[in-house]
């Protein structure tokens, strides 16, 4: 087994284990850790199966075996922002409504201290 492969396995089972401590801390959703635990899955897989990257790039019909990670990276981080996005505009559209809200609850305290 080469060095770099060596480094490469005991660092994906470290961040696998850094993962682990942050959903049990509570610090990262499960909804989040599953992407993180599946990318990391995929490294210690590659770590281990030297000559897969070659196989999944001729599997393919990639001329060069780094492309694949290219273009599998790129297209991971876009579904990773549309998903974030999506996130984004219910939290807003879940503000926007508690915003309204209080201010109906405050107009009715307001008028209940009134009379």
């Amino acid at each position: 087994m080469a060095r770099i492969q060596i480094i490469t396995i005991i660092t994906s089972l470290l961040f696998l284990l850094y993962i682990s401590r942050l959903i049990i801390k509570g610090k990262l959703r499960e909804e989040y850790a599953i992407v993180w635990c599946v990318c990391t899955g995929i490294l210690v897989i590659f770590s281990f199966w030297r000559s897969g990257l070659e196989v999944m790039s001729k599997l393919f019909g990639v001329y060069e075996a780094p492309n694949p990670v290219f273009t599998a990276c790129i297209f991971a981080i876009l579904i990773y922002l549309l998903h974030l996005s999506v996130v984004a505009s219910k939290l807003h559209q879940q503000n926007k409504q508690m915003a309204q809200d209080i201010a109906l609850l405050k107009e009715k305290v307001y008028n209940t201290k009134k009379d």
